[in-house]
């Protein structure tokens, strides 16, 4: 026999079980082969009149943070494992326009839904060109994929690489440095104006500003040190170690970050950085420690490194740079598709702004 609980074509999946339910966890039973199908118990499946209430308007009213909050405050049972009592979601009272008015917001807020999704899609294939690029110029250099069998590569401990390329370790074209933590016991050094970057603010970007800031005092009575706009950071300890950043300011940081500079202008930190997230899983490999595992100024300087000339370095990380340009432009045009999609749910929900004022057309593809 077949366990589990019967839904059907149609039915809204809501999940009711800590922290699913919370963080909003639901689905629209539609695209499958077969009329009906079974859904693990943690779930119940909500099926609509067709004739007094359109799925899709359910979907997205039960998809408002206030409802949400509102049924969260009624689960029952033990902390960490709660659910929703089922009397309680039938309990909840619902507004409901006219049905044509339900499924004009339900194509509104689905219209921009889908537009989220292609933005997901956008974004997972632009960064995939990103790292196929980045295998391309790391092992051929900055020439069209049609000329590869033009460039002539040799074989060294870290793959193929051009010929004229060198591999150097990192420390013999680098020095490094760390950075200090004052005294949290002095909030005097805690109010100052130099801006003070910890680990967890690299995320392979750019350092524009920081979190906290430290003072003169502060900055004295630490190992805390003062590094360049234009400094290669890479981070050292825990969760975030192989995380890299520029500065883009003149900053101290923490002793959780290595501050990595060219000897004799060796070569361009954009394309240090670029390297570095290119390989960064073989130097976490490198990795010591107990559960979550450390990087060291040592393993840095030691880490095997490509070094084209400077003109082809500036190449490679001003293709890569665009790449990365191109993500944070399409990261952004898709918060603001969230941020749209939540101020519609409210607006369209709470009957502030009315649909029949918009222009909605049913007949729109994708409907």
């Amino acid at each position: 026999m077949t366990s589990g609980v019967y839904c059907e074509k149609g039915d809204i999946l809501l999940a009711r079980i800590t922290p699913c339910f919370e963080n909003g966890k639901q689905g629209i039973l539609r695209d499958i082969p077969t009329y009906f199908a079974y859904a693990t118990t943690e779930v119940y499946p909500l099926k609509p009149n067709p004739s007094k209430l359109e799925p899709l308007f359910l979907f997205h009213c039960l998809r408002q943070p206030d409802v949400r909050r509102q049924l969260a405050g009624k689960m029952e049972g033990a902390t960490g494992r709660q659910r929703i009592p089922k009397s309680v979601l039938e309990a909840h009272l619902l507004p409901l326009p006219p049905l044509p008015e339900q499924r004009k917001i339900a194509h509104v807020l689905s219209t921009i839904q889908r537009a989220i999704e292609l933005q997901d899609r956008i974004i997972a294939a632009v960064r995939e060109l990103k790292r196929s690029l980045m295998r391309h110029l790391f092992t051929y250099g900055p020439v069209p994929v049609d000329q590869i069998d033009r460039v002539p590569l040799k074989e060294t401990e870290i793959g193929p690489v051009p010929e004229h390329w060198e591999v150097v370790k990192l420390g013999d074209v680098a020095d490094t440095k760390s950075g200090g933590t004052p005294s949290r016991n002095v909030p005097e050094y805690f109010k100052g104006n130099i801006p003070w970057v910890k680990s967890g603010e690299l995320d392979d970007n750019i350092i524009f500003k920081t979190e906290e800031q430290i003072s003169e005092k502060g900055l004295e009575n630490s190992s805390a040190k003062i590094f360049p706009r234009g400094t290669l950071l890479i981070a050292m300890y825990g969760a975030t170690a192989g995380k890299t950043a520029l500065l883009d300011i003149d900053a101290a940081t923490n002793q959780a970050v290595c501050a990595v500079f060219p000897k004799d202008k060796s070569f361009d930190p954009q394309y240090m950085k670029a390297y570095i997230i290119h390989r960064r899983e073989d130097l976490l490999k490198e990795r010591y420690g107990g559960a979550q595992p450390n990087v060291s100024q040592t393993i840095i300087k030691a880490f095997p490194v490509t070094l084209p000339p400077l003109p082809e370095q500036s190449q490679i990380a001003h293709i890569i740079t665009r790449l990365e340009q191109k993500v944070e432009a399409e990261e952004k045009r898709k918060v603001a598709l969230q941020s749209l999609f939540q101020t519609m749910l409210h607006l369209l929900m709470t009957g502030k702004v009315r649909v029949k004022d918009l222009e909605v057309n049913l007949d729109a593809p994708g409907r």
